[in-house]
């Protein structure tokens, strides 16, 4: 347990920055400049990943630990300590976001809702909803295992991990953000929901995102075949 402590503050951390950059841009463009959002989502993801590959494997998403746990890369004792750090850093850094935000930039009501609700218009479509969320999930985490789980793509370039994973989320989010939110992340999602107190279809954003990552990580084990570190 012990040697887990680092790795664990590590992913807290990175899961605080997501969070806290990513939902920031959001309340600071009032959320309508998609390109700003999806880059800062995607910068941040990218820098966080790679400042802690070498810790924990730069994981900073539940659904990408659990998926890693169901293909054997970690144990689930691991995975269980992953994802309680990302949820605390995900609510930790909404929490100083809304502090800091909150009687200046973004009201209490305006905050909560660009946090933590993610929809269709004016209600959730749920089916819609569903696939794009694990499609989005299911190409991050192929991102993911090709760049920085593969042995064949690791270490290829300079930290291209970091970049690769980066990248797939600035296009998923330019995708999907409007009808979705895009966040493949139950983390990211999760902490603002809890300090903006808005669940609508909050679910959706645990089952989808592992259900697509946990598939990813299959298909390239099973489909393609994932070449162990020798």
């Amino acid at each position: 347990m012990n040697r887990l402590m680092p790795a664990a503050i590590a992913e807290l951390i990175g899961t605080f920055a997501l969070t806290f950059v990513g939902a920031g841009a959001i309340i600071m463009t009032g959320g309508e400049n998609l390109v700003a959002i999806a880059l800062a989502h995607g910068l941040i993801l990218g820098v966080a990943i790679t400042a802690t590959m070498h810790i924990s494997g730069g994981q900073i998403n539940p659904a990408v630990s659990i998926a890693l746990c169901a293909i054997g890369k970690q144990s689930p004792m691991q995975t269980v300590v992953f994802i309680a750090a990302q949820v605390i850093g995900a609510v930790v850094g909404a929490g100083v976001l809304r502090y800091a935000m909150e009687g200046g930039l973004a009201d209490q009501t305006r905050l909560g809702a660009t946090l933590g609700s993610f929809t269709i218009g004016e209600k959730p479509l749920i089916g819609p909803a569903f696939v794009l969320e694990t499609v989005g999930t299911f190409l991050l985490m192929f991102a993911v295992i090709g760049t920085a789980v593969d042995s064949r793509g690791v270490g290829k370039g300079p930290m291209v991990g970091g970049f690769g994973i980066g990248l797939t989320l600035t296009a998923v989010i330019l995708f999907i953000g409007p009808a979705t939110g895009a966040s493949v992340n139950p983390a990211r999602s999760f902490g603002p929901a809890l300090i903006g107190g808005h669940w609508d279809a909050h679910w959706l954003y645990w089952v989808a995102p592992i259900i697509g990552a946990t598939l990813a990580a299959l298909v390239w084990q099973y489909g393609i075949g994932l070449r162990e570190e020798k």
